[in-house]
């Protein structure tokens, strides 16, 4: 008998020959950049006085060796581009009665930040996929520990006895409810009218209820009547100091535990881990291992998906797919886990804090695979539940799909729930391999890059697909100050790991592909970026204010290296770009962001990993707001960029800007009063790269002087800025 036709194939990006002899040529002449800069530090010391900026210079050479270093560290991604095509018609015609079981984990922290009938609403789109019910396991976790969201989950639960075979019966999409009916003011032509009521009037009223238990603040007692899971609430328990709770909502093994056709519900469990004051949680780490503890007690299924709260499932044929690459019985058995991208659905046009990542989905990401691996990036990821205990992959390993071996079906629902309290208590792992070479890794704030890294280090290799139409959906931060919080904390959190032990380049030498070593140091060689792009965006300004050039005549033939470099890297960003679904505007706000992003989320990264590293503060974990006023909410769709405070990070921003703008101006009066020409070709490229620096700053002005609005940035943030701004003019170049 012929060998079985593959579950998936791989393909290589075209063009990446002719890439390889486009970056090259980048690269001499960056190294031409390189030798100028020394040929004038070492060879013009007799001419010091009137060169002048002796320091400048050097400076200016630190900075372009790190951007150019750098710069050879990005092409480890873009040079081995893969892409995954799987095919779910094969799974279906050679496994589908033995299809494994699926654990799904949704996690929560705060249902101040997080909102319950979000959650909920993720929770109904997993429920729904095209899986045999009575394969699916859905565990919430709730690190806020809130009856609040307990309550929405109950009434999610008998809510999925009618969304559940609503969705399949029509074969709607998207199965989140409250997206679905946002997009569907009508019902589609397949969807019957009387039904599509009729669910959306259900749907209106359990969101209803919902809301107004959280408006009240507290459940009212003949609500809890409803289920035996709130006698775990009292006076006593708080967020932070509280029992272990789990709570079977669904139990998928009852005969009677059916939807409105009577087809089996997925089981639905509700998990809030013990915590106590003065002992670890270890954030969502600590979470998430929590639930792989407790699931192993329940279902036990060989597959996990772990997606955030806000991230609902876009694509109800997902599972399947991903099956593909993990039952594959050629290569399946290689694979640890399957990451698909974090998109987004309430991006504006343009994307005006470039939360897309259009190119680190569709080229970074696809990059990784060319070595055989997938960044784990904390949501949207399927994962094989022994790869992630620990497991080291070995040739001879060999999946059990067997999904009823694995279940509890002798044991009772109470039971059940006793035993999973135990492996839930903030002792259990006291003395244990959890979270150092079993499950997520802690000490980190970024634990799902660190955890990819180990379980690739242990043998396994994983995949990233990004599919068409998109697996996930969330939700992106909406206002500047929550988007450099984000980011802060993901290049602190990276930057911590490349100081840990760690490092690709140590802790994965010899054992991942050294492209992949260079891939993970992109992104946590993030935070040092900042310090060069300071020096870039203040000493040549400083230097056209007071007369010192820094950069060469437009005369000289080494003006040429400068100019190739920076044309030729702009203009392949811009078609990368274009590529992968960018608008010239949206690019442009991507230059600008990551200019705000190094000056500001990665400064204050830098600092506070070198912090930690002299022991003076420990790990920090800020979950991103998912809230937002209406005037805010206006003006993100309006792509008007949200200040609104005096953020530290504002006034660098606000402090930058007006120092480039005053050194523009200063420069150029200097130039118009000096009756010498020549002065004005040798400083003709700080000129025109001190007006990109005040033309990518334009919603920085806009904010300070112009808008009146609650987005705008403080007076204090401008009298700040300027008096900063003016001292720095004032300052000597040497």
């Amino acid at each position: 008998m012929g060998r079985s036709e593959a579950l998936f194939e791989t393909k290589r990006a075209k063009g990446r020959e002719v890439y390889k002899v486009f970056s090259s040529t980048i690269f001499v002449g960056i190294c031409l950049i390189w030798f100028y800069r020394l040929k004038n530090i070492l060879g013009r010391e007799e001419e010091e006085e009137e060169m002048g900026g002796r320091w400048a210079w050097i400076g200016m050479f630190g900075a372009e060796v790190w951007f150019g270093l750098y710069w050879v560290i990005t092409q480890s991604v873009r040079w081995n581009i893969v892409y995954r095509y799987p095919f779910k018609d094969r799974l279906s015609l050679r496994f589908e009665d033995k299809l494994p079981g699926i654990d799904i984990f949704v996690c929560t922290a705060d249902p101040a930040i997080e909102p319950p009938t979000m959650v909920i609403n993720t929770i109904l789109s997993v429920m729904a996929y095209n899986y045999p019910s009575e394969k699916l396991s859905v565990y919430l976790s709730d690190d806020g520990c809130s009856d609040l969201t307990f309550y929405a989950l109950i009434e999610a639960s008998h809510f999925s006895k009618h969304w559940i075979p609503f969705c399949k019966k029509f074969k709607v999409e998207p199965r989140s409810p409250q997206v679905f009916f946002d997009r569907c003011s009508d019902p589609e032509d397949n969807v019957d009218l009387q039904e599509w009521v009729a669910i959306k009037e259900l749907y209106g009223d359990m969101k209803m209820r919902i809301e107004s238990v959280i408006t009240l603040g507290a459940v009212p007692e003949e609500m809890k009547s409803q289920h035996k899971g709130f006698l775990e609430w009292n006076s006593e328990v708080t967020k932070r100091d509280h029992q272990p709770i789990v709570q079977t909502v669904i139990d998928g093994r009852d005969s009677n535990a059916v939807d409105n056709d009577g087809f089996r519900l997925p089981t639905l469990v509700y998990l809030a881990r013990e915590k106590r004051p003065h002992r670890l949680h270890h954030f969502k780490a600590g979470a998430m291992n929590a639930l792989i503890r407790v699931s192993s007690e329940i279902s036990n299924g060989p597959i996990i998906l772990n997606v955030d709260s806000d991230m609902y499932s876009n694509n109800a044929e997902t599972i399947r797919e991903v099956l593909c690459f993990f039952m594959d019985e050629e290569r399946g058995h290689q694979t640890s886990y399957v990451q698909f991208p974090q998109n987004y659905n309430n991006l504006t046009k343009h994307d005006i804090y470039s939360n897309a990542y259009r190119v680190f989905n569709k080229i970074e990401q696809c990059g990784m695979g060319g070595y055989d691996a997938a960044f784990y990036c904390g949501t949207g990821c399927f994962h094989r539940r022994e790869s992630l205990c620990g497991r080291i992959y070995t040739n001879d390993f060999e999946e059990d799909w067997n999904f009823e071996n694995r279940r509890n079906m002798s044991r009772t629902v109470s039971q059940l729930e006793e035993a999973s309290k135990i492996v839930a208590t903030c002792s259990y792992e006291d003395g244990t391999k959890w979270g150092k070479e079993m499950g997520l890794v802690y000490g980190c704030a970024v634990e799902d890059n660190i955890t990819g890294l180990t379980i690739q280090c242990r043998g396994w290799k994983s995949v990233y697909y990004n599919p068409e139409p998109s697996a996930f959906l969330g939700v992106a931060p909406n206002t500047l100050e929550q988007c450099l919080i984000q980011h802060k904390r993901w290049s602190e959190g990276l930057f911590q790991i490349f100081f840990s032990k760690y490092c690709p380049f140590f802790y994965g030498h010899g054992k991942i592909k050294f492209g992949a070593q260079m891939g993970y140091c992109v992104y946590q060689l993030w935070a040092p970026n900042s310090f060069p792009t300071h020096y870039y965006l203040i000493i040549p300004s400083l230097c056209l204010l007071h007369g010192i050039p820094l950069f060469p005549e437009l005369s000289s033939p080494w003006v040429l290296p400068f100019a190739y470099v920076f044309l030729a890297k702009h203009a392949y960003g811009l078609v990368e770009g274009l590529s992968c679904g960018e608008t010239i505007k949206s690019w442009w706000n991507l230059q600008r962001t990551w200019m705000i992003r190094r000056t500001t989320s990665y400064l204050f990264a830098f600092i506070n990993t070198i912090i930690k590293q002299l022991g003076l503060s420990q790990t920090t974990f800020v979950i991103t707001s998912k809230v937002i006023d209406d005037g805010a909410l206006k003006r993100y769709e309006q792509e008007i960029f949200e200040f609104g405070s005096s953020s530290p990070m504002f006034t660098i921003l606000a402090t930058l800007a007006m120092l480039n703008l005053f050194t523009l101006f200063g420069g150029i009066m200097k130039l118009a009063l000096d009756m010498q020409g020549g002065r004005l070709e040798q400083l003709v490229l700080q000129i025109i790269l001190n007006v990109l620096i005040v033309m990518v700053n334009i919603p920085v002005y806009q904010a300070l002087f112009f808008r009146s609005d609650k987005g705008k940035l403080p007076s204090s943030v401008l009298f700040l800025s300027v008096f900063l701004a003016s001292m720095a003019c004032l300052m000597p170049i040497y």
